[in-house]
């Protein structure tokens, strides 16, 4: 499956930039930055989640 992402002109040069420093393609950054976006959100949410749950745990407690 393919997708389409539509980026603003100083978006593609940071890009290009970026990748070039690193010695990718463009479409090289952009997909292993998404991946590794996806990968991590989970965790992070479940972290936050979990944080704001033990912090408000005796207000649910009040509340049941």
């Amino acid at each position: 499956m393919e997708f389409l992402i539509q980026l603003s002109s100083a978006q593609i040069e940071r890009l290009r930039l970026e990748a070039e420093r690193l010695g990718l393609k463009p479409e090289e950054l952009a997909r292993a930055a998404i991946v590794d976006l996806l990968a991590t959100t989970g965790e992070d949410f479940n972290t936050a989640a979990e944080r704001v749950l033990k912090k408000n745990e005796e207000l649910y407690r009040r509340l049941a």
